[in-house]
């Protein structure tokens, strides 16, 4: 009996020996794929050249400062300059009316002329132009050193030095001398209210002791 339990242990012993040694059910392995997807890269060429860097510096033309040979005026002299240079052109072309409206329409209008007279009102003014203005030819008027101060919003002060030659009655004639002139605003334009014209080289014989310059040493001689 032992015998036989023996034989079925040994028995049974060997058949699970041989099921845990034999292999194991294989498994079928996924197939790899062997096709590789290859993108395609497009290279684009490169080069080992640096671009070129122009040097040449571009030309440019310096603009000149613009030089003005007009002393500047302060603020609000463009309306008074404009009606002195008006006045000196309509004497040069020996205009009545043009000269006759720079100054100040009114009986209080006063002129201190270069020959020592005095002119007041301008109706009086307008008639010695008329009736010299006529005779008068090849005028020639220069003024310089023109200065221009206001005098609040509506008066200004204008002071210059004139050279005058022309032809009067066909003798000709020169004069130079320093001019103040009194500039008003009335409306919106600028009338010269007073004139006071002097020469420059006044007659001594007129001229009192007290006022005279005094005369240059002369130079002593060897």
């Amino acid at each position: 009996m032992k015998f036989v339990i023996l034989v079925v242990s040994i028995v049974f012993s060997q058949s699970a020996f041989a099921q845990s040694s034999s292999p194991s059910p294989s498994v079928p392995a996924r197939p790899r794929s062997t096709t590789q997807t290859t993108k395609a890269t497009t290279q684009q060429p490169t080069s080992t050249e640096k671009p070129s860097v122009s040097t040449t510096v571009p030309k440019t033309t310096a603009k000149k400062p613009v030089v003005s040979t007009q002393p500047q005026q302060p603020s609000g002299a463009e309306g008074v300059v404009a009606a002195f240079n008006k006045l000196m052109d309509g004497i040069r072309h020996a205009d009545v009316d043009v000269v006759t409206g720079i100054y100040w329409n009114s009986p209080g209008l006063s002129m201190f002329n270069y020959n020592g007279s005095v002119t007041k009102g301008w109706q009086q003014v307008h008639e010695n132009r008329k009736s010299s203005y006529p005779e008068i030819k090849d005028v020639k008027l220069d003024t310089k050193d023109l200065a221009v101060t206001m005098l609040g919003r509506d008066a200004a002060l204008v002071t210059c030095l004139w050279t005058q030659s022309q032809v009067y009655k066909g003798n000709p004639e020169t004069a130079s001398g320093r001019m103040t002139l009194v500039f008003k605003r009335v409306g919106t334009a600028w009338k010269a209210i007073h004139l006071h014209s002097s020469p420059d080289s006044p007659n001594p014989a007129v001229v009192p002791p007290s006022e005279q310059l005094p005369k240059a040493s002369p130079s002593p001689t060897p």
